[in-house]
């Protein structure tokens, strides 16, 4: 690879990074942001429909939503875990050059 590319690809490593750093942040986010709604009288974000009054969920449905979450936090991480892995690769060819 010639060097511009390498700088170009190192680049877009840390683009990608940080994308997928304020996706994660995101997704942990999640359950603050459905508290603070239902706080305020909202839905949760469609959790609860009626509201937490008339809020009826069973325990799976919570189960069931951190599951979604914790899995989406593991995959952000793999990612951001990959990329970082590639952009220091590309900074050990770079060197070599």
């Amino acid at each position: 690879m010639t060097p511009r590319i390498l700088l170009d690809l190192m680049v877009w490593l840390r683009i990608v990074v940080a994308v997928l750093a304020l996706g994660a942040l995101a997704v942990a986010a999640v359950p603050l942001a459905v508290l603070v709604d239902l706080s305020r009288g909202g839905t949760g974000y469609g959790l609860c429909p009626g509201g937490l009054a008339d809020c009826t969920l069973g325990y799976g449905r919570a189960i069931e939503l951190s599951m979604y979450l914790a899995l989406g936090l593991f995959v952000f991480v793999l990612l951001i875990r990959l990329a970082v892995k590639a952009y220091e690769m590309s900074r050990e060819v770079s060197a070599r050059r």
